[in-house]
């Protein structure tokens, strides 16, 4: 299986599905991370919260931990809008790779970034028999994530941790906040379905 997993910054990735990319890799299937941005950010006053340049070295390592094969899309952050730009840069991805399965965001996220990645993604890759949404943050929308496909973790949950730790400058900054949570949600995933951990996505399209 040919599977591409869509991100809009460096961490989305494994936040959000990291444990189930894990799961391909140990299956032999063929797993593409594209990132879209170059994920670097500054706050108001210009001091660098996060730079390109370490952003991209973490994320090398994570990808490396998961397994999967690592794709730059290089567009600023916040910069990503929908529009031809990134319709043309999963085209290629989706067609040259031959693509069976995608793993994008929730298209009703907050994220600038993340919402028109998640529109873009539904545009470019409706010949595309299998889609699943995850979210990548906790952060309240006008809509409920409508969690209807789940995935057991328990051993590749390890795999998902270390790789989300790769993320150093993100892990101090944030004092752990996003781990501690991801891991809370996965437990609580993995009860409704009898499984240590799980990981939810909900379901645009599922052919068989």
């Amino acid at each position: 299986m040919n599977v591409l997993a869509i991100g809009a910054h460096f961490d989305d990735l494994e936040l959000g599905c990291g444990g189930t990319l894990a799961r391909h890799c140990r299956k032999g299937d063929k797993v593409i991370g594209f990132v879209a941005t170059d994920s670097g950010f500054s706050n108001r006053e210009g001091v660098w919260l996060r730079k390109n340049e370490a952003a991209l070295q973490e994320a090398m390592t994570a990808s490396k931990i998961i397994g999967y094969d690592l794709m730059l899309g290089e567009i600023p952050t916040f910069y990503l809008e929908y529009g031809e730009q990134i319709h043309c840069k999963l085209l290629k991805l989706i067609e040259e790779n031959h693509i069976d399965l995608i793993y994008t965001h929730w298209v009703h996220d907050v994220h600038h970034d993340h919402r028109n990645l998640a529109l873009a993604t539904l545009h470019t890759a409706r010949h595309v028999n299998r889609i699943l949404m995850y979210r990548s943050n906790w952060y309240v929308s006008e809509k409920e994530f409508c969690e209807n496909f789940f995935v057991d973790i328990t051993e590749t949950w390890a795999v998902k941790e270390k790789a989300i730790r790769a993320y150093q400058s993100e892990m101090e900054r944030t004092q752990d906040a996003w781990l501690t949570y991801f891991k809370q949600e996965a437990v609580n995933n993995g009860l409704k379905i009898g499984t240590e951990y799980a990981e939810a996505f909900q379901v645009i399209k599922w052919t068989l």
